[in-house]
């Protein structure tokens, strides 16, 4: 199952340039209706970078490492995102998956039910994006300020910065001053308006944050087997890149996106992607399960 190496170069490409093409586009409308059309179309292309992001996170995306370092680094600009970053905490996710640090759709009965309510509906109301690309900002800038007692206190935030290692610094700052470049240039040359970009991300900040749990809500709290094969269109599979087999990915982390649906059986029962979406509105539930075990390392490396 060989990673699809021109494939990717080419829906690298194809995206990077659509993106460029629709930040253009609505800034260049005046209507707020036609910017929001265009803001639509803009968060599921980011959909399907962010699905490229993901694939260089786990040195899927190209089998030449430097390569596929480039790709990530080119990807994670349009979300934005330092790659470095993105690489280090996905792995996290990957190792501590339905455990404490990652129980969002769960509560105990000692937890707090107002912020549990809030901190869930907030992710699928769109606020999960805005909080990472801030976090790499201040990260870089000052990282004491994310090392204060109420950021570690937060089950779901205490363990990322303890992941990226010192050697990590340096790169991730380089990569978010040449996000900034890259914006700073971008709105200098297609002369961007900037309340309509902010439209355009606002776009995708609520596709992309409604999505981020949807293939792990209310699974069995199981390091690798918490998550869900579903059910998609065709061409949400696409933009998604097989997304939807999640279990599939948290099983064998290795392999491409493009092989996922061949690791499972043609009867394999899967959900509703659409009701396993509307079913997550329902509210976070009580516990049930024990926690598992955080993995000490992946049993499949995800890093090329």
């Amino acid at each position: 199952m060989p990673i699809p190496n021109r494939l990717n170069l080419a829906l690298v490409i194809v995206t990077f340039v659509a993106a460029m093409a629709l930040l253009w586009l609505g800034s260049m409308v005046e209507k707020w209706y036609s910017v929001l059309a265009v803001g639509i179309v803009f968060s599921y292309v980011l959909l399907t970078n962010y699905a490229l992001l993901h694939e260089a996170a786990h040195g899927n995306l190209h089998s030449s490492s430097r390569i596929n370092f480039w790709l990530g680094l080119i990807t994670g600009v349009l979300f934005p995102i330092p790659f470095t970053l993105i690489r280090t905490t996905h792995q996290g996710h990957h190792l501590r998956n339905r455990t404490d640090f990652e129980m969002f759709d769960l509560y105990y009965p000692t937890d707090n039910r107002l912020l549990k309510y809030g901190q869930w509906y907030s992710i699928l109301c769109g606020l999960f994006w805005p909080v990472i690309p801030l976090g790499a900002l201040l990260f870089a800038l000052c990282p004491p300020l994310l090392r204060t007692h109420a950021f570690r206190q937060a089950r779901s935030s205490s363990y990322l910065l303890g992941d990226v290692q010192r050697a990590e610094v340096r790169a991730i700052r380089g990569e978010v001053l040449l996000i900034v470049i890259f914006f700073a240039t971008l709105f200098w040359l297609l002369h961007l308006d900037w309340l309509h970009t902010l439209v355009l991300y606002a776009c995708f900040s609520f596709n992309w944050s409604t999505r981020q749990y949807v293939g792990h809500a209310f699974t069995r709290r199981d390091v690798i087997e918490g998550a869900w094969n579903l059910r998609h269109n065709r061409l949400m599979t696409w933009i998604l890149l097989h997304g939807e087999w999640d279990l599939n990915h948290h099983r064998r982390p290795d392999v491409p996106w493009y092989h996922l649906p061949r690791l499972s059986p043609p009867a394999e029962p899967r959900p509703s992607y659409v009701k396993q979406y509307w079913r997550q509105w329902l509210g976070p539930r009580p516990v049930a399960e024990p926690a598992p075990e955080t993995l000490r390392e992946l049993p499949l490396s995800v890093h090329s």
